[in-house]
């Protein structure tokens, strides 16, 4: 009769760690050995880097992605992207191409799923709003990618790998990721959000699809499903021959001249921009309420701005509507 392979630590360890020497680059992160900030047993049934995608997921943070807006606030219909939805579709498009490439693919799972918890409530706008405010007041920035990191060491103290930490911090802006898997993460979140969001813009009538531009649709396909095949095509064709993850100049090109354009018709648009005026007011008075009369910290040695930012970052959108309606109307007897 057959049998199952044996699960204890050490042989299941020994297992992955073979499998991962025969079917995985040279250039993949390895599972083994984790590297933690606090050292804890290897799982009898689960990788390092695995556990860290449980913990991410079982987070409360990756819970509440669920109702903080990707571009559109409050959109009257049940397809719109969340940031939640948006960092499951990035996450199958990085592990596509991490297996492609024969990297690690639950190190870029891992990445994947933990990358935007640092976001605030209401899209770019929120993060906009609560970074000037945090400027004015205590003199510091905020950025999503430092408050994704401070979530899962500080907030949730999630003890997660070092690699998976580097890539949740460096997912964006002009820091390169240590680990390729990192590097696969930085560029697929690109090209999730923007096919992601052209479709939801022609879904809102933002856009019409004889407005797109032709030269980069032609070059990446007319369909989403299209562009994204043809970039991830290209992004694994061309990693492999440089042994690094980059994008060709057609094709990465594209794609920037693409993203460009959704900054001027979409994200920088009127119709994405028309409720802007009603954010900035709603969360400069949280801002500034909260700033009064800081909340409790969520970990013992918070400063007065962390305390701030933690509760109103941690905020969904429909939370934060309330939290606005509960300190500005008058309440009865």
């Amino acid at each position: 009769m057959a049998r199952f392979a044996p699960t204890a630590a050490s042989s299941f360890r020994e297992r992955i760690e073979r499998v991962e020497e025969l079917a995985l680059s040279s250039l993949a992160e390895r599972s083994y050995p984790a590297r933690r900030d606090r050292e804890e047993p290897d799982s009898e049934h689960r990788t390092p880097f695995q556990r860290d995608r449980d913990r991410i997921v079982h987070s409360k943070a990756f819970r509440r992605l669920k109702h903080k807006t990707q571009v559109f606030i409050a959109p009257e219909g049940d397809h719109y992207r969340t940031r939640l939805t948006h960092t499951l579709e990035a996450c199958g498009i990085a592990r596509n191409a991490a297996r492609a490439l024969g990297l690690n693919e639950d190190l870029t799972e891992a990445i994947s799923l933990g990358h935007d918890l640092g976001h605030p409530p209401f899209g770019h706008i929120g993060e906009d709003v609560l970074d000037r405010c945090v400027q004015d007041r205590y003199g510091e920035h905020f950025l999503h990618n430092r408050h994704s990191l401070r979530i899962v060491e500080r907030l949730e103290s999630l003890n997660l790998t070092e690699q998976v930490r580097d890539g949740i911090l460096n997912h964006t802006g002009s820091a390169r990721p240590a680990t390729l898997e990192g590097r696969i993460v930085k560029v697929v979140d690109r090209i999730a959000y923007i096919n992601h969001d052209i479709d939801d813009a022609l879904r809102a009538g933002v856009l019409r699809v004889e407005e797109l531009p032709e030269p980069e649709i032609r070059a990446l396909g007319e369909a989403t499903s299209q562009r994204i095949e043809t970039l991830v095509r290209d992004l694994v064709a061309r990693s492999q021959e440089a042994g690094d993850v980059v994008q060709g100049e057609e094709v990465g090109g594209a794609m920037l001249r693409l993203r460009k354009f959704m900054f001027e018709r979409v994200y920088l648009a009127p119709d994405a921009q028309r409720e802007k005026p009603r954010i900035e007011r709603m969360l400069g008075a949280l801002f500034s309420h909260y700033a009064a009369e800081p909340p409790p910290p969520v970990v013992p040695d918070a400063t007065e701005a962390e305390r701030v930012v933690d509760y109103l970052a941690g905020m969904t959108d429909r939370y934060a509507i309330r939290a606005f309606a509960e300190i500005s109307l008058p309440h009865g007897f």
